[in-house]
């Protein structure tokens, strides 16, 4: 009877116990949210100018615009996707066009943005004699991260095409939404 009876106490402590501890650790999330939500959710435009230099002249634009939240991220993509025989018979695809992935986080009062851009194209043919059944492709690469200034036009980075006089240049204007 001792022993049913220590059995009994002994469940009954630890589930007292182990109750709280789930009760507290259940609370721990709770609190957590509650922070979150007192941070206000900011909502913001990003305007992307691709500028096509050469000689100092700006000779062509490509625009795109994106939205998103703070401490959040987004993109966007135009191409198209291209076939190409890796064996005998057997395809894979990839893509040709323009991918712009863009986040922003807020600390401190200051707006951290963050923006990878990959535009790929093909190579015009008479500039690559010899690859009329291989296309070549062309390809810039640009990854960045910096503080925004608000409605301002930002350089966020640029390159020189090799086989060129031409420069690419990635812009982006960050607007706040209200």
């Amino acid at each position: 009877m001792f022993k049913k009876t220590a059995a009994t106490a002994a469940l009954i402590f630890a589930l007292m116990v182990g109750g709280g501890v789930w009760k507290a650790a259940a609370q721990q999330p709770e609190a957590e949210n509650a922070q979150k939500a007192e941070k206000p959710l900011n909502a913001y435009r990003l305007d992307f100018s691709v500028n096509e230099m050469e000689d100092g002249k700006k000779i062509n634009t490509r625009q795109y615009s994106m939205n998103l939240n703070s401490d959040g991220s987004n993109e966007l993509k135009i191409g198209t996707r291209v076939p190409v025989e890796s064996k005998q018979g057997e395809f894979q695809y990839i893509d040709v066009g323009t991918s712009i992935w863009s986040r922003i986080e807020e600390r401190n009062g200051a707006i951290d943005l963050s923006v990878r851009a990959e535009i790929s194209n093909f190579a015009n043919p008479e500039q690559t004699p010899g690859h009329d059944m291989f296309p070549l492709l062309r390809q810039l690469k640009i990854s960045a991260g910096t503080l925004a200034l608000l409605g301002k036009p930002m350089l966020v980075g640029s390159v020189d095409d090799p086989n060129s006089k031409r420069q690419f240049q990635l812009e982006v204007t960050v607007t706040k939404l209200k």
